[in-house]
């Protein structure tokens, strides 16, 4: 038996619903997808030369014409691939940071950074970036929060021997800036850690044998930053690509995978794959992270082309698959999360090593050293027996292989050298970025501000440091692109111009507060137009910290307690 269903006519009066033609999504200029040609100038570039091909140039012609000889795409794009940046033209303050004035800001000089892999150097290293930075850098030598070295007042006229006298103890600049794959985070106690799982050196060796400066890998949508370590001590959370130590109840020691990471304007916290990666096959899965980005990264606005915003967009299971499928043509073995610590694992102070000597981990202000600080380090260091040298990724320096006898005799003349290996808090504590003394995108100063502040604060909370159980982080920017992590300190500040009552743009700042990466990693709470100057740092972070000391509860950490507090308090 048949059935039918009566079709009302429909009213004629009535009007028709009109069918809404779903948007088209932009191309995000994906080289998987089929878009290969550049759809912004970076892109242009990099497709015009291999930026790695610029060293040529430097070397045969730039150094020999001098700065005004410089092809404007090499000296804005592709010198960053040999860790050049023009550094900003002196008398300028934060109210011409801007592209309208690059032409004002680009100074003759340049900022050089040095890549150190895993902040690893032995004394014949050190002692050639000491003499490089007081032969060719005005004694300049900033220890950066990525464990590389950076220079100032560098000259084009001496970057080949620069070179040269890098290469010959093997050091090199390749790839230190750039859209390219950075400088990969180590552990600086790697292979001698009594708390470290496994020791990762064997694949930070391996990529950057394989890959630095290998043309498949030179044009990526953005920067490419990788952290490898036995234990949770390169702040993993904020790194594209991260392996971290951990145990596998069945395979053993191994690494966890996690991706994603990022700071800048859009900050993202990295995510777990799920997979347990064994030593020998970590610079396998690394290149199948990088390849992925390099192959569907988004190349069409510079703002979006980090890796994180592909995977927020697919999400980590597609992610993983993808990986699996396209790249490495083999699954992943599932594995565990490792256990998170409780705080940041920096490394300052005298501790032992697995080889029965000791590190000792010291702490300049904000990185700032210099080619002749640098050299007397060496030359206490080798007093004290040893031949290896860390830079940490908190602008931290340790010597290793200090034998008990000779820990004192380190320790005293490290002191006398302006870096304790018993910080106060604040040294300890505080990070900063370049800031405009030398850096273009900056509105503020931050690390010279640094410099007067630590010893401010040193001497404002005397009467309280005995009370501080925990470490209260304090990050210091000069714009928004949190090269110092403002958004994952405890007090973090953004730079940026505020008016002053009176109609003028001064140097200030946006408080972060609250963030923190490891046992609850998080980002800071921003107060609703709060914003201090730079001469009110001090009072500022004063009047907090002194409010934190009176009310949290026993044991509880800064950022528990800005959750709860008023935000009166926190004003």
């Amino acid at each position: 038996m048949s059935s039918t269903t009566d079709v009302t006519p429909a009213d004629e009066s009535a009007t028709p619903a009109r069918r809404t033609r779903p948007a088209k999504r932009r191309a995000e200029g994906q080289w998987a997808l089929g878009y290969r040609e550049p759809l912004n100038a970076n892109e242009q570039t990099k497709k015009d030369d291999n930026p790695l091909n610029v060293r040529r140039r430097i070397e045969n012609i730039y150094a020999q014409t001098g700065f005004d000889g410089i092809d404007k795409s090499d000296l804005r794009g592709r010198f960053r691939w040999w860790g050049l940046y023009t550094q900003r033209e002196q008398g300028y303050d934060g109210t011409y940071t801007g592209d309208e004035n690059i032409d004002l800001l680009e100074a003759k000089y340049f900022m050089m950074r040095v890549r150190c892999d895993a902040g690893a150097l032995n004394l014949a290293q050190l002692r050639t970036i000491a003499g490089i930075s007081t032969e060719f850098g005005r004694d300049t030598a900033d220890l950066s929060d990525r464990e590389n070295v950076q220079y100032h007042w560098i000259e084009v006229e001496n970057v080949p021997e620069i070179w040269r006298r890098l290469e010959s103890v093997g050091l090199k600049t390749t790839e230190a800036c750039g859209d390219c794959p950075r400088v990969v985070l180590g552990s600086p106690l790697a292979g001698e850690s009594l708390d470290e799982i496994i020791d990762g050196t064997p694949a930070i060796d391996e990529i950057v044998r394989r890959y630095i400066g290998n043309p498949e890998y030179s044009n990526l949508p953005r920067k490419f930053k990788t952290a490898i370590s036995g234990q949770q001590d390169v702040v993993h959370e904020i790194n594209d690509v991260a392996f971290i130590g951990v145990e596998h109840p069945e395979h053993g020691p191994g690494f966890d995978l996690w991706v994603g990471g990022g700071l800048s304007t859009n900050p993202m916290l990295a995510q777990r794959v799920g997979a347990w990666v064994p030593l020998e096959e970590v610079a396998d899965v690394w290149e199948g992270v990088v390849a992925i980005f390099r192959d569907y990264g988004y190349r069409r606005l510079r703002s979006k082309a980090r890796l994180k915003f592909l995977i927020k967009d697919w999400g980590i299971e597609k992610f993983r698959e993808v990986l699996e499928t396209e790249y490495l043509k083999r699954p992943l073995i599932d594995g565990p999360a490792p256990a998170a610590p409780e705080r940041p694992i920096d490394h300052v102070g005298v501790q032992k090593l697995r080889n029965g000597l000791n590190a000792v981990g010291v702490a300049p202000i904000a990185g700032r050293v210099s080619g002749t600080i640098l050299s007397k380090v060496a030359d206490a260091a080798e007093r004290a027996g040893s031949d290896r040298i860390r830079f940490t990724p908190y602008q931290k320096l340790i010597v290793l292989d200090v034998a008990d006898d000779k820990v004192e005799q380190l320790v005293t003349e490290l002191e006398a050298l302006g870096l304790p290996a018993s910080p106060s808090p604040w040294r300890k504590n505080l990070m900063a970025c370049t800031g405009i003394e030398f850096c273009k995108l900056s509105f503020v100063e931050t690390r010279k501000r640094s410099q007067a502040l630590v010893p401010e604060l040193e001497e404002r909370l005397a009467d309280i440091n005995a009370q501080l159980d925990v470490p209260v982080t304090i990050n210091i920017n000069g714009c928004p692109n949190s090269c110092a992590r403002s958004q994952i300190a405890d007090i973090g500040f953004k730079g940026q111009l505020v008016d002053d009552g009176e109609g003028n743009q001064i140097e200030g700042f946006q408080v972060h507060l609250g963030g923190a990466l490891g046992f609850d990693a998080k980002f800071g709470r921003k107060l609703r137009q709060h914003k201090v100057t730079s001469a009110e740092l001090g009072d500022y972070i004063e009047r907090v910290v002194r409010t934190f000391v009176k009310e949290r509860t026993p044991g509880e950490r800064f950022g528990e307690w800005v959750v709860r507090a008023e935000e009166a308090d926190l004003r």
